[in-house]
């Protein structure tokens, strides 16, 4: 800091040096850039910025900051965020950036540099502070998950069993014709109930075993192995496969949870006697002006109806996790879970079949 103390005045040199000590044991990344043509370009970077995002300071010093960490599908969020920082406004907002090993969260600050009042000058560069806030967002989440949706589902599926096992018990004894229909209702919720406690037995694995080492899996044979099963077990289903880049991404076997769910999902709430399910691997949304395939997409699309709204947002865009707001079951949620531990996105479309497309992002290895 500049001033006095001791009595001796501080020189520039020396409140430079003390400044840049500060900067570089913040845990904070941190990275100095300077506007060019509102493009901000890398001056420095801390140790907790090469340490956090996994780039070298060397390869990226002059580079384009959002070409290094904002993926394709966010650039119209950092030009919004650069926009402020040249007008002189100081930015908060948690954004998802691209690191070497996938996605992660983190608190934005964008600090622009004083302008200059008397020349009318906007700010030529600042600095971008990133607080990583991905391990605390994603616990959070995944106890509101369990806590809610497990005890919602249960409780429910539950109580289905125990008020039809009794209306089933008063039919035998009335020997009436609707026992069938009853017992056809029974079995529906306990198979419900058995599918619920699979996919909590899969979240669970997903929560205990975090991707801390790097990973890779080839996604294709991941995905034909599951459709082979369901083509197996609904036979009056009709799945594609579609298959336009084959590459490792950063993943492990768990994989197959997110894709078995999107799969399941894609079947089992679709009304139509035949279901048309098309699970198709290729780039993912590559931007023109950047280097293609730095990014797998798996999707899983279908004919059936729309995924409800209040359901995506929860997931997708951090909505409250309420006991009347929290997705009708685990299928989305593991799905979700399972990516983000990869450091992957989960997104949601509208398909040319007439449906969803949900789609999985994955950094390629």
């Amino acid at each position: 800091m500049a001033g006095e103390r001791t009595g001796e005045r501080v020189d520039g040199a020396a409140d430079d040096g003390r400044y840049r000590h500060l900067i570089e044991h913040v845990q904070d990344a941190v990275v100095e850039f300077t506007l060019v043509d509102g493009e901000p370009i890398v001056g420095d970077v801390n140790r907790a910025f090469v340490d956090v995002f996994g780039y070298d300071a060397d390869e990226i010093r002059g580079e384009s900051l959002n070409a290094w960490v904002v993926p394709d599908w966010k650039i119209a969020e950092a030009r919004e965020l650069d926009a402020n920082t040249a007008s002189g406004e100081i930015n908060y907002r948690q954004v998802a950036r691209e690191t070497a090993t996938g996605l992660r969260e983190f608190l934005y600050r964008g600090v622009p540099y004083a302008g200059d009042e008397e020349r009318d000058e906007a700010p030529r560069g600042g600095f971008a502070v990133y607080t990583d806030l991905t391990e605390v967002s994603r616990n959070e989440r995944r106890l509101e998950v369990l806590n809610r949706i497990l005890r919602h589902n249960l409780r429910n599926n539950a109580n289905v069993v125990a008020g039809h096992t009794t209306r089933l018990l008063a039919e035998l004894d009335d020997q009436r014709g609707e026992s069938v229909d009853v017992a056809a209702t029974i079995e529906r919720a306990a198979h419900e109930l058995e599918r619920l406690a699979e996919e909590a037995n899969h979240i669970r694995r997903v929560l205990e075993h975090p991707t801390d080492e790097p990973a890779d899996i080839d996604p294709e044979p991941t995905v034909r192995s599951v459709v082979a099963d369901y083509r197996e077990r609904t036979p009056s289903a009709e799945i594609e496969i579609e298959t336009s880049v084959s590459r490792p991404v950063m993943a492990d076997s768990r994989l197959r949870y997110a894709i078995d769910s999107l799969v399941d999902n894609a079947i089992e709430h679709n009304p139509s006697p035949e279901p048309r399910v098309r699970v198709r691997i290729g780039d993912a949304d590559p931007d023109p002006n950047a280097a293609s395939g730095e990014w797998v997409a798996i999707h899983v699309e279908d004919d059936g109806p729309r995924i409800p709204a209040d359901e995506r947002d929860v997931i997708r865009d951090g909505s409250a996790i309420t006991p009347t707001h929290h997705g009708s079951g685990l299928g989305l949620w593991l799905a979700e879970l399972t990516v983000e531990t990869f450091g992957g996105e989960l997104s949601f479309g509208e398909s040319d079949l007439g449906g969803n497309d949900v789609s999985i992002r994955l950094r390629r290895r």
